[in-house]
C-alpha cells in the first residue's frame, strides 16, 4: 500500500471564524480500492469520531485538540463525504460499520471508544453491535436511531426529483446566494437558526454531483417519507455490558431532544447529558464542555470486555419483542457551565 498523503485541514465555526488554532493534517489510505480520508491526532486510548450526514471530519475540529491531549483521536471522512471517495457502493449503516473496522485495522487500532454524531451515531451503534469485541464504550451525540422523527429537510431528500433540484440550486450563482443567506441567518443568534452555518457547509458540498448521489443513497437507507426507519430499540438490551453515554443539545431542530429520553428508556444504564443553549451540533456550540463530558465519561467507566458467553446469554435472554420508547424527557441531566 502506498504511503499516506498529507494535506492541511482548515475549519470554521458557523460565522466563518477559525475554531482551532491548529490545523490537523489529513491522511489518505486506500481500502478496498477506495480512498479514505482521516485525521489522526494525539496518543493514548483510541477515540473514533464519526460525523453526521453531509458533514466531514472538520465538524469535530473544535474538540480534537482537547481530546488529543489524552487520547488517540481518529476522525475520518465517511465514504461519500468530504475528501473520501464517493463510489457507487454500500452506504448502509452496516456497510459503514464494516468500513470503520477495516480502517481501524489498517491503522493498527484494535479497540475504540466510538463517538457518533447524528447519522454517525447510527453507525456507532451498528459498529458496537457488529464488533463488540472492538468497542470499549459508545457515545451518541444528537444521534439518529432513537426515534422516528427527523427534520422534513432530510425526509425530502428521498423524494423523486430532489437530486435534480439540488443540481439547480447548487449552480454557482444560486449556490453562493444560498450559502451567504444561510450563514447570515446563523449569525443572528436566534436559537432556531444556530445550526445553519453547518447547513451552509453541507449545502455548498452538494455542488459535487457525486456527493449528491452518495447522500441520496445514504438517506434512502435510513429514512423514508414517514421518518427514520433504522432503530436501536430492538437491540438496546445489548448495551447492558457496554458503557454508553448520550449527549444532546436542548435546542436541536434536526432530531428532537426528547429522543434522549428514548435512550434513557431503552438503555437505563446510559449516562444522559443535555446541554442548554446548544443545537444539533453541541460539540461545536460548546466544545470545551463537550470535551469535558466525554473525558469524564471515559475516566469514570471501565472499558467493555467482550465475552462470547455473555453475548450469547444476552441474545438468548434479552428483550423479547419491540420496545416502545417513552415520550417524556425524564432521566436527563442538564450540564450547565
Amino acid at each position: 500500500m502506498p504511503g499516506p498523503i498529507w494535506l492541511n485541514s482548515e475549519s470554521a465555526d458557523s460565522q466563518g471564524a477559525p475554531v482551532s488554532a491548529m490545523q490537523h493534517e489529513v491522511q489518505f489510505v486506500t481500502v478496498h480500492g477506495h480512498r479514505r480520508a482521516f485525521v489522526k491526532a494525539g496518543t493514548g486510548p483510541a477515540v473514533l469520531l464519526l460525523h453526521g450526514l453531509g458533514c466531514d471530519h472538520t465538524t469535530w475540529e473544535p474538540v480534537i485538540d482537547a481530546l488529543a491531549k489524552r487520547y488517540t483521536v481518529i476522525a475520518p471522512d465517511l465514504l461519500g463525504h468530504g475528501s473520501s471517495a464517493k463510489p457507487r457502493a454500500d452506504y448502509s449503516v452496516g456497510g459503514y460499520a464494516n468500513g470503520m473496522r477495516d480502517l481501524l485495522t489498517v491503522l493498527g487500532i484494535d479497540k475504540v471508544t466510538v463517538v457518533g454524531h447524528s447519522f454517525g451515531g447510527g453507525i456507532a451503534m451498528q459498529f458496537a453491535y457488529q464488533f463488540p469485541e472492538r468497542t470499549e464504550r459508545m457515545v451518541l451525540v444528537a444521534s439518529g436511531g432513537l426515534g422516528p422523527e427527523v427534520t422534513p429537510v432530510i425526509r425530502a431528500i428521498t423524494t423523486p426529483g430532489t437530486h435534480q433540484l439540488l443540481g439547480v440550486l447548487t449552480l454557482p450563482g444560486v449556490r453562493h446566494v444560498g450559502v451567504a443567506g444561510l450563514r447570515a441567518l446563523a449569525g443572528t443568534g436566534w436559537k432556531s437558526t444556530r445550526d445553519l452555518g453547518e447547513v451552509a457547509k453541507i449545502f455548498d458540498s452538494f455542488k459535487d454531483p457525486h456527493t449528491r448521489t452518495a447522500i441520496r443513497h445514504v438517506v434512502r437507507a435510513v429514512v423514508d417519507w414517514r421518518g427514520q426507519i433504522v432503530t436501536m430499540a430492538d437491540r438496546a438490551y445489548l448495551t447492558e455490558e457496554m458503557p454508553m453515554a448520550v449527549v444532546w443539545g436542548r435546542d436541536d431542530h434536526v432530531l428532537p431532544v426528547r429522543h434522549a429520553s428514548n435512550a434513557a428508556a431503552l438503555a437505563p444504564k446510559a449516562r444522559i447529558e443535555v446541554i442548554p443553549n446548544a443545537g444539533h451540533f453541541p460539540h461545536r456550540d460548546h466544545p470545551q464542555r463537550f470535551a469535558k463530558i466525554l473525558h469524564d465519561f471515559i475516566r469514570t467507566t471501565r472499558p467493555a470486555t467482550y465475552s462470547r458467553a455473555k453475548w450469547r446469554n444476552l441474545l438468548r435472554n434479552g428483550q423479547v419483542g419491540p420496545v416502545s420508547p417513552v415520550s417524556r424527557l425524564s432521566v436527563v441531566r442538564d450540564t450547565s457551565a
